[in-house]
């Protein structure tokens, strides 16, 4: 019997690993799948293909599923969410010119200081800031946002935000046309080593849990095509497990390396990878652990208080009901079907299907299934907490 083949988007980013893995390793093969893996080159064309069912399934920003489930953007669309596939990953960095004038105003960059780093970057200009991300509908705006509004000199009109394709991201640094930027890895180091940028913060100082890139489907095919997607699912699990295990880091980087899906050399690979990051040109690389999470601690379950988190930022954008919002985005995270494709597998499953964002400050034992579940920290940095359950989103 022939494999079942499966139409899958992604873009090259060093998160789209698990992906590639599942289909270099076999994992998708042992699930009877053919994945065919389908280049893409910017999140708008990945958003048209899919909802246009020219891809069955994507490796998607993890708003993308809920603002087009909400009808926001230019192919709306109802797409569910299936899992997680990475947390975090994302690097904020700043141009030469802007991280040179942060320095001089007494910065140290220590990677890792969020309130300190806001005021000098709004202290370095008078100017407007300039601000690239890769999506409008993305988590690196919307942590872009969430952690620049809390420093004092914040005004609406100081920041611009510009949308530039990631492998795009180095030469709008060159060219002067951004001052600041967050994008996935390896875009990042690329923009260092190309451009020299100085990078100045990893995505998981703002929220330490961050989902940052998920598995979507279109509603439409998932209903028509469970056992399909369950497949999926657990192929991608199995190659997210593989690669969060630290002795298979130097094979993985040499699979991404040397197939043709990135096309990027080992040096812009390995430090998403190793989390060993140059911060700026000519400095030694600084060790960050860890830069980008695929597995470990429940990182693929799709929990549903991560997608209403992320609503309640898209309704104040787009002036939209906030209730109807969360619940609409927590529809498309879809738990049950991540449960069901896992449950025979015997993985370790968590008793809700979502919980408190930002209230764990260390590593923590929950019901599980099998009781054996830890989940580690995930606060913000600003200490906030939100509770879905409350209909108080108190994030924002």
């Amino acid at each position: 019997m022939s494999n079942v083949l499966v139409q899958c988007g992604y873009l090259p980013l060093v998160d789209s690993a698990p992906l590639i893995i599942a289909h270099e390793l076999g994992f998708a093969n042992d699930e009877g799948l053919d994945l065919s893996l389908v280049r893409q080159p910017s999140w708008s064309a990945l958003r048209d293909m899919l909802a246009l069912g020219h891809l069955d399934v994507a490796h998607m920003l993890s708003p993308m599923p809920v603002a087009m489930s909400l009808g926001l953007g230019g192919m709306p669309a109802k797409v569910d969410a299936l899992m997680v596939m990475s947390l975090n990953g994302s690097v904020i960095g700043v141009s030469r010119e802007i991280g040179a004038a942060m320095t001089t105003g007494g910065w140290v960059n220590t990677f890792g200081d969020p309130r300190g780093t806001a005021a000098a970057l709004f202290a370095a200009t008078d100017q407007r800031l300039r601000i690239g991300v890769p999506f409008p509908f993305s988590m690196h705006r919307i942590l872009l946002e969430y952690w620049l509004m809390r420093d004092p000199m914040f005004r609406a009109d100081r920041i611009e935000i510009i949308t530039v394709p990631p492998p795009r991201m180095a030469d709008a640094v060159a060219d002067g046309a951004l001052d600041v930027f967050c994008v996935g890895e390896p875009w990042g180091s690329v923009a260092v080593q190309n451009s020299r940028a100085e990078l100045v913060l990893p995505s998981r100082a703002i929220w330490q849990t961050a989902p940052e890139k998920v598995l979507g489907a279109r509603h439409s095919w998932v209903q028509d095509n469970h056992n399909t997607s369950a497949k999926v699912i657990r192929a991608v699990y199995k190659a997210a497990k593989w690669l969060d295990q630290p002795a298979n880091t130097p094979l993985a980087t040499e699979i991404l390396t040397r197939s043709q899906h990135l096309d990027l050399p080992d040096h812009a690979i390995d430090p998403a990878l190793s989390g060993h990051i140059t911060l700026r040109q000519g400095d030694g690389p600084k060790r960050v652990e860890p830069l980008v999470t695929f597995n470990t601690k429940s990182a693929n379950f799709p929990w549903r208080s991560q997608a209403a988190w992320i609503a309640t930022r898209l309704a104040q954008w787009h002036e939209l009901d906030l209730d109807a919002a969360c619940e609409a985005a927590a529809a498309c995270f879809r738990s049950d079907l991540y449960r069901a494709a896992l449950s025979p597998l015997g993985v370790d499953l968590p008793g809700a299907s979502e919980k408190i964002e930002g209230a764990l400050e260390h590593e923590t034992l929950v019901a599980s299934s099998r009781g054996q579940m830890i989940l580690g920290p995930d606060q913000f940095f600003d200490g906030a907490k939100f509770d879905i359950s409350t209909g108080t989103p108190r994030s924002f």
